[in-house]
């Protein structure tokens, strides 16, 4: 049975830290988000072979192993300076996982309480580290995705206003916003003014969006590309195909020059060149953006491409869905 309405959150048990006052979220912990490594793809790629160069940015190595710790703080630092949460409040959100670790280890380090909705078919690594952060976790129909969590999470919000923070990562400008702040900024320094594309998946759209408009705003000549699953039915855990599915107020169209879709298999076959050729352990999102820099580096000779390596491949076999 799956959570369908706001009941699910009264559960016998459930113990929200939100009646403590969160610390101040300049936490020596926290300051580790970002700053990830930028390393070549160069024996996948070889220069001098393609005719261009690849290049990812490990995100797998923030505090939690994914990307999403940047948008998450970003919305955690906003919503803690004007008092949207604060103590008598939990952050409640959905997510396909990442994000929702993301939130758990934040509140479990900066003291405030967390409930998010994430659909059953999560890998079980998810489950487990939720837990272990002692978040509240609602499970949601697979079969709905992270649009029916969404649509959930909403409706819990909306019934008891004054006991959660709706975060809203779909939709909440400070997604893309910490993505501009951050993600962009370092790929800039980090390519000293090189890079041609940036080629990320779209999940929330954050990343692609907030990143992408950084840097074409130093560079309007740079492109930016989306990837997204090649259709609706998906194994890339927390990509959007986006023509069948609610489009994220976070996601602007206007930065992405071009969407590049990969199927799954190509992406999972990727997964393991890149730990192969690259000693790289990733997650299929990342598989995809790496296929899909490879499709338009091989159309644009002389390019200097990044993929963004949104997590890890470190999802284990251990834990089960709540």
């Amino acid at each position: 049975m799956y959570a369908s309405d706001p009941a699910a959150l009264n559960a016998a048990g459930t113990t929200l830290l939100s009646e403590r006052r969160p610390r101040c979220a300049d936490d020596p912990f926290v300051r580790a988000i970002g700053g990830t490594p930028l390393v070549p793809l160069h024996r996948l790629a070889p220069p001098a072979e393609v005719g261009f160069e690849l290049w990812g940015k490990a995100e797998f190595r923030n505090p939690t192993g994914s990307v999403k710790d940047r948008a998450a703080l970003g919305i955690v630092r906003a919503a803690l300076a004007d008092g949207r949460l604060g103590p008598g409040r939990a952050l409640l959100d959905a997510s396909s996982g990442n994000t929702a670790v993301a939130y758990a280890m934040l509140g479990a380090r900066l003291g405030f309480g967390v409930v998010v909705y994430v659909p059953r078919q999560a890998a079980p690594d998810r489950w487990r580290r939720l837990r272990a952060y002692g978040a509240k976790v609602v499970a949601t129909d697979p079969a709905e995705g992270t649009d029916g969590a969404q649509l959930a999470a909403r409706a819990a919000a909306a019934a008891a206003p004054d006991r959660f923070f709706y975060a809203d990562q779909y939709n909440n400008p400070a997604n893309a916003g910490a993505h501009y702040a951050t993600t962009g900024p370092e790929l800039w320094r980090q390519t000293q003014g090189r890079i041609t594309h940036l080629v990320a998946g779209v999940g929330t759209g954050g990343t692609v969006s907030g990143a992408g408009r950084y840097l074409k705003e130093r560079a309007p000549g740079l492109r930016v590309v989306g990837v997204e699953p090649a259709g609706p039915i998906h194994g890339l855990e927390g990509l959007k195909h986006l023509p069948t599915a609610l489009r994220p107020g976070a996601y602007d169209a206007s930065v992405v020059d071009e969407t590049v879709r990969v199927e799954t298999d190509e992406a999972l076959a990727m997964v393991e060149r890149l730990g192969v050729e690259e000693g790289l352990a990733v997650g299929p999102s990342a598989g995809a953006a790496v296929v899909a820099a490879l499709e338009v580096g091989a159309a644009r000779p002389g390019s200097f491409l990044v993929a963004i390596l949104p997590d890890g491949g470190r999802h284990g076999e251990e834990g089960t869905p709540p």
